[in-house]
């Protein structure tokens, strides 16, 4: 054994212990639940309204998918009326009047994701090229407001306006010339609603684009103007790589949402067109359920709008993960 000289009889200083620097630093001990409850509790009171929204009108109203597989009678309740299985879904597969509606809705869809969800980045982007800020706020409270209008009084407007005896019909008779029918031409409708939701939807959907915009490092257009990169090679390469996540995003929830194109809007403007123009899944769910008191056809016409969102969502996220992109939810 081979002792240890030491000086003035003192001990040798210890030597520290070595780290390693791929150990991961200690965890703190996770704090109980009752004492994170009374430190928050002015939060969580204020999440409570939200919190018990969401779970009656949204979760609980799950519940009422039971009708889907039952011959509903209001009388007697969810619970006592007798189960028919699939035979709501059967008749509704072979009528007619669904698959018309379905189509409807998926043609106004497609050309909603066609207009109007770029509609949204180019007005951001123009708001975003703006100097002034303060001509900038001026236009976002602008096209903010029509957000706030009910669709009513955004019907009756265009009413007003493109209607039989509306300004444009005037205006062209002072002009000496033939009236056009734009309110009640079946032709017209699906490109009169797209123009309906650009105008009422288009400033307030600017709201996630501009955050997204005022996120792209300024430098990197500095760069590319050096370059001599113009305004469409500086779109390209520096604003969109850059608000790429946002963009996928918004198209996934919007895909999952495709069916759901509006009741208010197509129910107000149904009866101009008719039904075989202006009906759509929600309104003929509306007249199925209420109108003819079918429940459980209507029902079944819900679920199965609602399990093809959720199958369009899980594809889109999906092959947003295959292009690198995170999606609505990571991958596990």
């Amino acid at each position: 054994m081979v002792a240890t000289s030491t000086r003035n009889g003192e001990a040798p200083p210890s030597t520290p212990p070595e780290v390693d620097p791929k150990a991961s630093p200690p965890r703190r001990g996770r704090e109980p639940l009752r004492r994170r409850v009374r430190r928050d509790w002015a939060l969580l009171a204020l999440m409570l309204p939200g919190v018990l929204y969401f779970l009656v009108f949204h979760y609980g109203a799950l519940f009422g998918n039971l009708i889907a597989f039952k011959d509903y009678v209001p009388f007697i309740g969810v619970w006592d009326s007798p189960w028919v299985g699939m035979e709501n879904f059967t008749s509704l597969l072979s009528d007619g009047d669904f698959w018309h509606a379905a189509w409807n809705t998926v043609s106004i869809a497609g050309l909603q994701l066609l207009f109007y969800f770029p509609a949204p980045l180019a007005l951001a982007l123009l708001l975003h090229s703006l100097a002034g800020d303060t001509l900038r706020r001026f236009v976002q409270s602008v096209v903010y407001l029509p957000h706030f209008i009910s669709w009513v009084i955004v019907v009756a407007l265009f009413q007003q306006v493109l209607g039989d005896i509306g300004v444009l019909n005037g205006v062209l008779g002072d002009m000496g010339l033939s009236a056009v029918d734009i309110i009640g031409n079946p032709d017209a409708y699906r490109p009169l609603v797209i123009a309906q939701v650009i105008w009422k939807e288009c400033g307030w959907g600017t709201i996630i684009f501009l955050a997204a915009l005022t996120n792209v490092n300024e430098q990197l257009y500095e760069a590319a103007a050096i370059d001599g990169a113009g305004w469409w090679r500086r779109f390209w390469h520096v604003t969109l790589p850059a608000i790429r996540p946002v963009v996928i995003l918004l198209l996934i929830l919007r895909l999952g949402d495709i069916l759901t194109v509006g009741f208010e809007q197509f129910f107000l403007q149904r009866n101009a067109v008719g039904p075989a123009a202006g009906e759509v899944l929600d309104t003929f769910v509306y007249y199925t359920g209420i109108g003819s008191g079918d429940f459980g056809t209507a029902t079944a016409a819900g679920l199965m709008k609602g399990a093809i969102g959720l199958v369009l969502v899980y594809s889109a996220n999906k092959i947003a993960h295959r292009m690198g992109e995170q999606g609505v939810y990571k991958s596990s």
